[in-house]
């Protein structure tokens, strides 16, 4: 960050250093010098400086150097993460260059803790990081990293051997660097496909290894979606795509919508993700969002129809797929169901280009061939068995190419059967009534026959149809009841839905300068939008959208409606939080002050107004002990007054520490004589063998005085309460350990928070500042405060602080 800062400075930018932690760093601190660096806000917190939002702002440089982009600021700050500062600074047109580790990205925070067994507290959302207009990815090799610690480049000397044998190991290290490759590769990734969509590029590039299986909802898709996840196992960084083709008239039959919910968790448990496309064309749809994903193959099922089926009906979905595919490797994959479907096929919901025009062509030839079979078999079926056949292929061809179709094989059949095989033969015999009461009643018979079965298939499709948009309307609003989808994910469903090429959330001026763009090129793709509320509109950009998907296209609009409402609340929450939160410590502030400080003034008060009075005349004994009172009184109201203003310091991060090595035994002395004098006195163990800690001796002071205080309360008479010291990984834990009635694992946390005493009813012991400042002051000093279990019954206070050798 600071090498890209001196490249722009020289080039003549103004450039800035926001803040730097060099953490002792010589080489790192060199390179500071020469560039402007603002002073930091007062304090620090985890041992790091604080970024000073307001003189940045006022300073406004071209570009601001802002080091930890994951880093939680101060208590008293206005952000409570450091990104929320950038974001603040980004909108009032600051440029910023920052740095943060890749443990630090909230999506890898679990992989992260499971690959070094540490959590990660400190995090940064994935968003905020791909918003950066560059992201570079600062690379090495794991025994170079190493080799730089062991040269004191990274950490302290005193510090080298524990990091190399904890976090720098040399596993660790290489799931962390690729956990940063792959994670950077995504981001490329995502640039590829915005290239290639602005410049209408569809053919394959097979940069990456994309396998895409195509989901039926039958009972093959659980075997399809393992085999495609070999198949992407096999290669490095392969990537699985489940998706499933709803046609624009609804589902395709023999399709189950446990069965995808099953299939789904399925492929998202095997790294993959899984899609929903509409198209009515079933094999085009495939191929096309094969080609939009950069898919370099194609994972389907054989079949499940049987011979005559694909005899009748033709070629299929695998087929198809398979000519249209282009340089897209198909793979078809038997199972159990292959060549068991259905003795009679299942016919598609609607009428394509080709059935329309095949229905007309069949209802003339097919009455024809029929005549030419029954004119070399005559005598073998009567009048009325040969009128019959020829109402089968009316049927057939009503069922093929609709009614119109029928209607044409109709008349033919029923002309052909008036001349071929009705009395006299080879002539039209319309004078005859009964010859044309038959004819009549054919072909009304044929029609109404016809009819029905288009009535039929239409029905069907409006429920099927009805059926898919209401699945998708379903899983949609689970998703953002769940929170499960963010406004940019449900704009990137819609698109995905529609087979649209951007979806988009814009206001109405946005949107006017989109609709004269359309106007001005004729030749781009149509522009479908649906008002949305408060000005807002989804535009998606793409193929025209016929009535009945700008239905759907509208309910739609409405969850994302949703979403971005519940995203507006759950900003405007955030916002509130703090500001409740400094309501409630006012309150416990005002609570505490009105009583928890009257009672130490009201004792001190009383003893000096006595001792001052005339009418009464007391013993030396008596005046020793009436000024005792006063004494103990104004210490105990002066220590009250010291932690309030000491939480308060931390709270707005103007905490002055002073850091150096610092012996236990030398605060332990002071902090054991803070105690009560009729406090029993802790058992000391190990103390002498603790090397020095990085401390302010007068906080650690205070820390150690208020733990123990805390402790002898709780702690048994019988049982003192103990102080240990150890040294683990470069840090030294001092241990405060009582065998009182310890802590549930549910007030773990909460016995931390300023103004609480947990199930404490005597409002004599203090106002509950002392734990909430022993954590505030200990991580002031970059060191922690946790509670843990006593074995055999109690609470052990555990401070950890780095060594100072």
């Amino acid at each position: 960050m600071l090498d890209e800062g001196r490249r722009r400075a020289a080039r003549g930018a103004d450039v800035v250093v926001g803040v730097a932690a060099c953490r002792g760093r010589p080489h790192t601190a060199s390179l500071l010098a020469g560039l402007d660096t603002l002073e930091p806000a007062r304090g620090v917190h985890a041992g790091r400086p604080e970024l000073d939002l307001d003189r940045a702002l006022r300073r406004a440089p071209g570009l601001l150097l802002v080091d930890d982009l994951a880093h939680t600021n101060a208590p008293g700050h206005r952000n409570t993460h450091r990104w929320q500062d950038i974001e603040e600074l980004l909108a009032a047109g600051i440029d910023v260059a920052t740095t943060v580790d890749i443990q630090h990205l909230e999506s890898l925070g679990d992989v992260v803790e499971k690959i070094t067994g540490v959590p990660q507290d400190e995090t940064v959302p994935d968003a905020v990081v791909r918003r950066a207009d560059r992201i570079e990815l600062v690379d090495m090799d794991p025994q170079e990293l190493r080799r730089r610690m062991a040269h004191g480049n990274i950490r302290p000397p005193e510090e080298v051997d524990a990091a190399l044998a904890s976090q720098f190991r040399t596993g660790n290290l290489t799931a962390l660097r690729e956990l940063a490759l792959l994670w950077v590769a995504d981001r490329v990734d995502e640039a590829l496909r915005r290239y290639r969509s602005e410049r209408g590029i569809g053919g394959v590039w097979e940069i990456r290894e994309r396998i895409v299986v195509a989901l039926t909802g039958g009972p093959e898709g659980d075997t399809l979606i393992r085999r495609a996840s070999r198949i992407a196992a096999r290669t490095a960084q392969g990537r699985l795509l489940a998706v499933h083709v709803v046609r624009s008239d609804g589902l395709a039959a023999g399709t189950s919508s446990a069965a995808l919910a099953r299939q789904r968790r399925l492929a998202e448990s095997l790294g993959g993700s899984y899609h929903t496309v509409v198209g009515d064309d079933v094999p085009t749809a495939l191929v096309e969002f094969a080609r939009a994903e950069n898919a370099t193959q194609l994972v389907l099922g054989t079949s499940r129809r049987r011979r005559l089926e694909r005899f009748l009906t033709g070629r299929g979905i695998g087929e198809t797929t398979v000519a249209l595919s282009g340089d897209i490797d198909v793979h078809t994959v038997t199972h159990e169901r292959a060549g068991h479907g259905r003795l009679l096929p299942y016919r598609r919901r609607t009428l394509p280009a080709w059935r329309r025009i095949a229905g007309p062509v069949a209802g003339l030839v097919l009455p024809v061939l029929l005549t030419l079979l029954l004119d070399r078999t005559r005598g073998v079926f009567n009048l009325t068995s040969e009128a019959l056949l020829f109402l089968v292929t009316v049927v057939g061809v009503a069922c093929l190419g609709g009614v119109v179709s029928a209607l044409v094989a109709a008349v033919a059949a029923s002309l052909l059967l008036n001349y071929w095989f009705i009395p006299p033969e080879g002539a039209f015999t319309f004078a005859d009534a009964d010859n044309m009461l038959a004819l009549g009643v054919f072909v009304l018979v044929a029609a109404v026959v016809a009819g029905a079965v288009d009535r039929s298939l239409r029905l069907s499709r409006r429920a099927a149809r009805a059926t898919a948009e209401a699945e998708i309307l379903s899983s949609l609003a689970g998703s953002v009841v769940r929170g499960d989808h963010t406004v940019p994910a449900l704009l990137a469903r819609t698109r995905e839905i529609f087979g649209a090429e951007s979806a988009e959330l814009v206001d109405s001026a946005d949107l006017a300068a989109v609709t004269r763009l359309t106007a001005a090129h004729p030749d781009d793709p149509a522009v479908s939008q649906v008002a949305v509320g408060d000005g807002r509109f989804l535009v998606l950009r793409g193929r025209p959208l016929p009535s009945s998907e700008r239905r759907v296209l509208a309910a739609l609009a409405a969850h994302v409606t949703a979403a971005a409402e519940h995203a507006r609340l759950a900003e405007a929450a955030a916002l509130v939080e703090p500001v409740r939160a400094a309501d409630r410590m006012r309150t416990a502030l005002l609570a505490a002050v009105s009583h928890d400080l009257r009672t130490p003034l009201a004792a001190g008060w009383a003893a000096v107004a006595s001792l001052r009075s005339t009418d009464v005349e007391f013993t030396p004994d008596e005046r020793d002990e009436l000024l005792a009172t006063a004494d103990e009184s104004m210490a105990r109201l002066a220590r009250l007054i010291e932690n309030l203003l000491d939480m308060s310091r931390l709270q707005a991060g103007a905490l002055n520490l002073s850091l150096r090595a610092t012996a236990l035994e030398e605060v332990l002395a002071a902090a054991l004589d803070a105690l009560p004098p009729d406090a029993p006195r802790p058992v000391l163990r190990g103390l002498e063998q603790a090397p020095p800690v990085f401390a302010d001796p007068p906080l650690l002071e205070r820390v150690i005085a208020n733990l123990v205080g805390n402790a002898s309360r709780y702690a048994p008479p019988a049982h003192p309460v103990l102080l240990t010291a150890s040294v683990l990984a470069g840090r030294v834990e001092l241990r405060i350990v009582d065998r009182g009635p310890g802590l549930s694992q549910g007030d773990r946390e909460r016995v931390f928070e300023p103004f609480q005493r947990l199930g404490d009813t005597d409002n004599t012991t203090g106002v509950g500042l002392g734990l909430a400042l022993s954590r505030g002051l200990t991580e002031a000093m970059s060191g922690t405060l946790t509670p843990e279990d006593t074995p055999g019954g109690g609470l052990t206070m555990v401070v950890s602080l780095p060594c100072a050798v």
